[in-house]
């Protein structure tokens, strides 16, 4: 994975003493709050329902143990003992007091850590792939590209105050684990007789107006990416919309131009700014991509695993995925205990996780889009071992993919947007759906729950979503079906009106008797409702 050079370090050290002083004066009254807001913001820390929240960023979702150990000491030191991992694949700290933020930013740079640009209206925190470098359906490893991209948008002059915030993903593989489409940017590296270079997909999005992003190039060289991602940037920040805060998003302004003069608008500032030598030597990328080497795998193993146990061969069919080198397994921690808070870890878990990392996979953790962790590069040996260790640390839960692996935002309980709780929901439909024998029964499903339209929860890329509104000052929660953030992308569509909490869950439960009593064989949830579209559905909820 990347290290920091001289020069990395220097600029987030800096940037640490900046903040600093900064935190002094507003503590000193110097600053007001809304002279001190846009300060804070750009060090990804807000003010919420409570007390204030460090965003950290986790680049690409990659991370050693020493990081992660990191992040279990701020939780255990500055926060009530746990972390909450997002769906930016970033890590949030809840209860962090002012005066202490400065501090935290210290010791995270000790471990090649920040919160730079992870708020704010800039490109932020660059998604990629959780399995990339240990898939096997993948044409290169993104990371490099992720790495190179992140170093490119950090302190951007041209993109600091954009009209809206901004956020990329990279992938190579035709199977998306990221996300890719429901971006701002998405980039799928691809190869073309023999070469490297990217699709790019441009105005996708959730929130108030979600879209998917249409492909506005089929292949960009890779000599070309960054002075092409530059003019998709340029033409954005020349023409987004600055005056309405619910249209500034850059999928409005591909929507209203036209997604064709859009790409025309970007080849036009390309052509320009390709005589401006922006893109990088060939030798920038070298250094980078030798720093994302494969690992000293092991040749010749096995590839039996012991099935006598039987909790953990489930555990091993939900949760641990093939790896491309043969005799080594991708294993996905679930952060979704039945009954918990999603994405949430203690600080002790934390630290497990980070021991095995540095035991069981070469020192390396992924953190995943849909809020979990991944272990990328195990021995399938010492497969019982870690599962061991998972339980005893109450990691196990053999959940991937099934009704209880919720994707959700921390809601009411935090955030100062929201207009409904989401944790609670999700509590209330992982007990109602979590014995293993029916989750298993009921197969992939992918529950969404947002607490506002900002859709941090990603309902509308739930096969089932939840977005939680106001109504008359009362929580009320939207149902909506068919949404996918993978290949097979697609957004949900509200079922009709909305629910109490209880009354989401039992609409939940009605919804899944008609798929089990109108599925095929081998269908998904979200392949029966395809088929069937809504009507079966809402005639079962609401009669």
């Amino acid at each position: 994975m990347y290290r920091y050079d001289q020069y990395d370090q220097a600029i987030v050290d800096t940037r640490v003493e900046e903040f600093r002083d900064q935190v002094q004066r507003r503590l000193s009254g110097a600053l007001s709050e809304d002279q001190f807001k846009p300060l804070r913001l750009m060090n990804g820390l807000y003010l919420q329902l409570h007390a204030y929240m460090l965003r950290v960023a986790v680049p690409y979702g990659t991370l050693n143990s020493r990081q992660m150990r990191m992040l279990g000491h701020v939780a255990r030191k500055y926060d009530r003992g746990y972390g909450h991992f997002t769906t930016r694949q970033n890590i949030q700290f809840n209860w962090i007091k002012l005066e202490d933020a400065p501090d935290i930013l210290a010791e995270l740079a000790t471990a090649q850590m920040h919160a730079i640009q992870t708020s704010g209206n800039c490109i932020r925190n660059i998604s990629s792939d959780q399995f990339a470098g240990a898939a096997a359906d993948e044409v290169t490893d993104p990371r490099p590209w992720a790495e190179l991209i992140r170093q490119w948008s950090t302190f951007h002059p041209e993109f600091t105050y954009l009209p809206r915030k901004f956020k990329l993903a990279v992938i190579a593989s035709d199977t998306d684990r990221a996300a890719m489409r429901l971006h701002d940017i998405g980039i799928q590296l691809v190869a073309r007789d023999g070469q490297i270079g990217a699709r790019v997909f441009a105005g996708g999005g959730m929130g108030r107006t979600p879209m998917i992003a249409p492909e506005i190039n089929s292949f960009v060289p890779a000599s070309e990416i960054l002075s092409y991602l530059e003019a998709c940037l340029r033409v954005y920040n020349r023409h987004g919309r600055r005056d309405n805060i619910y249209k500034a998003r850059i999928k409005i302004l591909i929507h209203a131009l036209g997604a064709d003069e859009y790409a025309r608008q970007v080849a036009e500032e390309h052509a320009g700014l390709k005589t401006l030598d922006l893109d990088p030597p060939a030798a920038e990328l070298e250094r980078i991509t030798a720093m994302f080497g494969a690992p000293a795998f092991e040749r010749d193993l096995p590839s039996h695993i012991d099935r006598n146990d039987p909790d953990f061969a489930v555990w091993v069919d939900q949760n641990v995925s093939a790896h491309k080198q043969p005799g080594y397994s991708v294993v996905t921690i679930s952060l979704k205990p039945i009954g918990g808070i999603p994405g949430d870890a203690s600080a002790d878990q934390i630290d497990v996780m980070a021991d095995l990392a540095e035991r069981y996979s070469f020192d390396e953790l992924r953190v995943t889009h849909a809020q979990n962790i991944v272990l990328p590069h195990v021995l399938t040996r010492d497969l019982y071992a870690i599962w061991t260790a998972l339980r005893e640390a109450g990691l196990a839960e053999a959940n991937l993919d099934l009704i209880s692996d919720i994707i959700a935002c921390p809601g009411l309980d935090y955030c100062a947007l929201a207009n409904a709780r989401s944790i609670p929901v999700a509590q209330k439909i992982a007990k109602r759906f979590g014995q293993a024998g029916r989750q298993q029964e009921l197969g992939e499903l992918k529950l969404k729950i947002s607490g506002c339209i900002n859709a941090c929860g990603h309902h509308h890329a739930g096969h089932i979503g939840i977005l939680g509104v106001d109504k008359k000052g009362t929580e009320n929660f939207q149902l909506l079906l068919g949404g996918s953030g993978a290949e097979d992308v697609s957004l949900a569509k509200i079922t009709g009106p909305g629910f109490d909490e209880d009354g989401v869950v039992e609409a939940i439960e009605k919804v899944t008797d008609v798929y089990l009593a109108q599925r095929q064989t081998g269908e998904r949830f979200l392949d029966t409702y395809r088929r069937l579209g809504m009507e079966p559905f809402k005639e079962a909820i609401y009669g």
